[in-house]
């Protein structure tokens, strides 16, 4: 039996004794990156598996040697239609079962095993790129020639592959991690002076270290790493924040979380990753944190952050924590990993799954970098120009003249007079002078 995205194309009959040796194929997950497109391929053992291509029409084909549909097997893989694969099909074959990826055009691939890890089994993982990457559009430039933005790198945990936690009513960490991200980024890109770039744009999967590099590819001022995790205790609640520990973590909870965010890749589905490589990479990472300039950035920048999550949401700890983050390992720049709190725990997963709760985990988060960037602009951007002068604010839904003020350290009153407003009616997009010297 072939099937596709739409409709069954055809019957090969087996024979009873045939279908009950051998292993099962349990399941097909496809994803689409920017770069590349992933197939998955969830078997019951290590699959025996043929993979060749067929061109005219351009074809990549698996065949699972030994191999019959699981129970009630009946994959989605509409996400991942799209640039590169149009269609996914699969049907029984005489001493096979075959998947056959139906390609836009010819495709590089690579092509790798995953041993079990739970909730996985053994995953067959098929990643094609394009033979000739697209060149990327130069950005639009928005600020004066010679100043930059201040950049923020905001990376939305887990994602593909990787769900994170899932609590109660299957709300994801991935997709929370990524809604938070992307209402944060709007934020900065409203702000004028910022730049925010999201390290994950949809729901696929970035190993670790490569998270950094793009933060380092965009020459970023900040990276921040979103998260929602879970504990094994469901009472836990709270949001934190951490930063890269030279020491090892400072607290049980900090280890386990530390423990449970650099196991990542394994659930991603990195083809060259272990967990025995894991503590020599943190060992030579810790080594090269010789720039103490950025940890006391990485501290003073959580801590208004951590300021600022305290007034809208319940802390799990009120100091910024020390953990061993591999996707905190940057030395040279400042990085912070922020629990927006826990899916383990049913009330605040609900929650977190909520638009108006996980704008004020936005706000917070903005307001506390802003503040920190308002006192010590870097040298050579726009915010290092306008140090000591005025600056512009363009409103957003649910501000007022007071926030903006506390917001700024300045008062309603300058705030009226610099915009020669008579009261305190103000609609979303217009722009504020905020005055200087406030």
């Amino acid at each position: 039996m072939w099937k596709c995205k739409f409709k069954r194309l055809g019957l090969l009959v087996l024979l009873p004794s045939a279908l009950a040796q051998g292993e099962t194929l349990q399941n097909i997950r496809a994803y689409e990156a920017p770069d590349h497109t992933r197939v998955v391929l969830d078997t019951s053992a290590s699959p025996k598996a043929s993979i060749f291509v067929l061109s005219n029409p351009n074809r990549l084909v698996i065949d699972l040697a030994n191999t019959r549909p699981a129970v009630g097997f009946d994959p989605d893989v509409s996400s991942a239609m799209g640039r590169r694969v149009k269609n996914i099909r699969w049907g029984a074959q005489a001493r096979a079962y075959r998947v056959v990826l139906d390609l836009e055009r010819p495709l590089k691939r690579k092509d790798f095993q995953l041993p079990p890890i739970a909730p996985y089994g053994h995953r067959l993982v098929i990643d094609l790129f394009d033979e000739q990457p697209a060149e990327p559009t130069p950005p639009t430039p928005t600020e004066p020639e010679g100043l930059r933005p201040v950049v923020i790198a905001i990376d939305a945990g887990h994602g593909g592959e990787d769900p994170g936690a899932i609590g109660a009513n299957k709300v994801y960490e991935k997709r929370i991690t990524l809604s938070i991200a992307r209402k944060l980024a709007a934020r900065f890109n409203d702000t004028p002076g910022y730049r925010a770039i999201l390290v994950r744009t949809g729901d696929y999967y970035i190993p670790l270290r490569r998270r950094t590099q793009i933060a380092h590819r965009e020459r970023a001022h900040l990276f921040l790493s979103i998260h929602a995790d879970a504990f094994r205790n469901r009472s836990v609640s709270g949001a934190s924040v951490y930063m890269l520990s030279e020491r090892g973590a400072d607290s049980e909870m900090a280890r386990y979380l530390a423990e449970k965010e650099n196991r990542s890749d394994l659930f991603g589905g990195v083809s060259d990753v272990s967990v025995d490589d894991m503590e020599p990479y943190l060992r030579q990472t810790l080594t090269d944190l010789s720039m103490q300039g950025k940890r006391r950035q990485s501290s003073e920048v959580g801590g208004e952050v951590l300021s600022q999550l305290d007034r809208v949401t319940k802390l799990h700890k009120k100091q910024v924590g020390h953990a061993g983050f591999v996707v905190l390992k940057a030395p040279d720049i400042p990085s912070l990993l922020i629990e927006t709190g826990f899916i383990s725990n049913p009330t605040e997963a609900r929650r977190l799954n909520q638009a108006e709760h996980q704008g004020k985990i936005v706000d917070a988060i903005y307001r506390g970098v802003v503040n920190y960037w308002r006192d010590n602009p870097p040298p050579g951007t726009l915010l290092a120009q306008n140090a000591g002068g005025e600056m512009n604010y363009r409103i957003q839904r649910g501000d007022t003249l007071s926030g903006i003020a506390a917001r700024y350290g300045t008062t309603v009153a300058r705030i009226r007079q610099a915009n020669g407003l008579a009261g305190n009616r103000i609609r979303v997009g217009q722009v504020l002078t905020i005055p200087a010297d406030s």
